[in-house]
């Protein structure tokens, strides 16, 4: 465990300062929000800091041509016309797309939205001798978005996206490329370093207002936002990082902010008492151990290891432990998703099953599985991973034997394994990397496991490999039929619960805590939240 430094305690303190000012409490619909992140996400439009990035300093500000609906929370969210208004796959090749763009647009500095912007921000993710190539937000676009083969403009408000090979959940990836003004990088000198010092220039409901590198961010209502409906109601919201749980607990107890993203579970109950809104939610996120399965040497490249791991620990104990904020996984989808399926495992502690599994692969009591874990100290959707993983660490060897280290690093640092392969020094010479991701829809299950997806070229960090899965996905990705679809997923899903790409643990159910003044707030089945919506009494 690496305790937060004096340094990283201070900054937080001044920002929490900051935000108990004067000023703010003149401001009373200023929303002020305690991330778990480390820092700002960056502000140049394509935010780091994974999904909590984008959901902070990502579509309030910049938006994408696809969009996703976050307007009700009784199901999984869906899609919605973004900056484009309508959109098509080419009739007579599955491999084009065509994007119908919104008129009347401009971004926040005043520059219009049209075909020409599109294509300067595809330039600046995927054209590596561009002007504006920026090398930070090419890496993250490139790896959720790996097939995109080329595009181009038609007319003025029309452009096409081609795919490297027909992909019919191409809309869903969309979503992922964020669009910024091309005026924002001359203003900056033609440097994103620069750019990102600025106030960016998006067209999202809000704009940035302010920043201060590792302290704050500060959001202000964008009043001539396109979509009227969709305007804001609170004036400001100022984005805290603060990594570490007890920090934001006392933040939000002391009335230094008014909303804290993963409350400590064992301080649930007394915020209840005390007056607090807890508000959870199930949404599509698991927290699993990523298996390096291809890396040479590693013992959980045996299929027998990784499914004795699966049945070595409590998971009902795990959701325990936090004071019922998550719930177990048993694979990528929930059990009771109807894209499960019927898989030969149903994975629950069984220690007799795990320890002959184990022994089947050569490790027994006299030679016992020593594994390797990278894992954060805090992060984005990390939920709370020292107490989590040392439960883990713990249950494994009680119940098999089964001997855990740790590699203990900072969110980023970790975020890193997985754009490259399992043999890399970023994987910290690790058996597996606990980081927390999204599973949402079939476009996430290509992302992570499809093999042509082998990080670097896509996110399928641990280069797991399985001829089943990849045929279900090559006839899913052609198929226009949905009840086929459905039965291409839940085969494809089968084997990720056979052959287990991952150490299946807890799905997340998204605790938040905040004061009784915020209002508007609905949990959405969805990594992202509508701050539009929201409002403070």
């Amino acid at each position: 465990m690496k305790p937060t430094s004096r340094l990283a305690t201070g900054i937080i303190a001044g920002a929490v300062a900051l935000c108990a000012g004067t000023a703010f409490a003149q401001q009373p619909r200023t929303l002020r929000i305690a991330m778990t992140a480390t820092d700002v996400p960056t502000t140049t439009g394509m935010p780091n800091n994974g999904f909590e990035g984008v959901r902070f300093l990502g579509y309030p500000v910049f938006e994408s041509l696809v969009l996703w609906d976050l307007s009700r929370g009784d199901q999984v969210a869906g899609l919605r016309p973004g900056l484009a208004e309508r959109w098509e796959q080419d009739a007579a090749d599955p491999k084009v797309w065509r994007f119908h763009l919104r008129r009347g647009v401009t971004f926040h500095d005043g520059t219009a939205f049209n075909a020409d912007a599109v294509i300067w921000n595809l330039d600046r993710y995927f054209r590596n001798d561009s002007p504006q190539f920026d090398a930070t937000g090419s890496a993250i676009t490139r790896g959720r978005i790996p097939v995109m083969e080329s595009y181009r403009k038609v007319d003025d408000f029309t452009v096409e996206l081609t795919t490297s090979r027909p992909v019919s959940y191409w809309p869903y990836l969309v979503t992922y490329i964020m669009l910024t003004s091309p005026q924002s990088f001359e203003a900056g000198g033609r440097d994103w370093g620069r750019v990102a010092a600025l106030p960016p220039a998006g067209t999202g409901p809000f704009r940035l207002s302010r920043f201060v590198p590792r302290q704050s961010a500060e959001l202000t209502r964008n009043d001539g936002y396109w979509n009227a409906e969709g305007r804001a109601r609170l004036d400001r919201i100022v984005l805290l990082p603060m990594p570490e749980a007890n920090t934001r607990l006392a933040a939000l107890r002391s009335n230094q902010v008014d909303w804290i993203e993963v409350p400590p579970p064992d301080a649930i109950p007394s915020l209840r008492q005390a007056g607090f809104n807890i508000v959870t939610g199930s949404y599509p996120h698991v927290w699993p151990w990523v298996f390096a399965v291809g890396r040479d040497g590693s013992a959980v490249a045996d299929v027998r290891v990784r499914q004795a791991l699966n049945y070595c620990f409590d998971r009902a104990s795990m959701v325990q432990l936090l004071n019922g904020t998550a719930e177990p996984s048993v694979g990528f989808f929930k059990p009771n998703d109807p894209n499960f399926g019927s898989p030969q495992h149903r994975y629950r502690l069984d220690a007799a099953r795990g320890r002959a599994l184990l022994a089947e692969a050569g490790h027994t009591a006299a030679r016992p599985l020593t594994i390797r874990i990278g894992i954060s100290n805090s992060g984005s959707g990390q939920m709370l991973p020292l107490p989590m993983n040392e439960f883990l660490q713990q249950s494994l060897q009680e119940n098999c034997g089964v001997r855990v280290n740790f590699e203990v690093v900072e969110w980023n640092t970790l975020l890193g394994g997985l754009r490259v392969a399992p043999d890399q020094p970023q994987w910290l010479r690790a058996d597996a990397l606990n980081i927390s991701l999204v599973s949402s829809d079939p476009s996430q299950m290509a992302r992570w496991f499809l093999s042509s997806n082998f990080s670097p070229r896509g996110s399928n960090a641990g280069h797991w490999r399985d001829e089943q899965f990849d045929a279900a996905f090559a006839a899913l990705e052609t198929e226009r039929d949905p009840a086929r679809q459905a039965v291409l997923i839940r085969t494809a899903h089968e084997r990720l619960v056979d052959n287990p790409p991952w150490l299946w643990i807890v799905h997340d159910l998204n605790p938040r805590a905040m004061s009784r003044r915020v209002t508007g707030f609905t949990p959405v089945q969805s990594w992202f939240v509508d701050l539009t919506r929201v409002d403070l009494q």
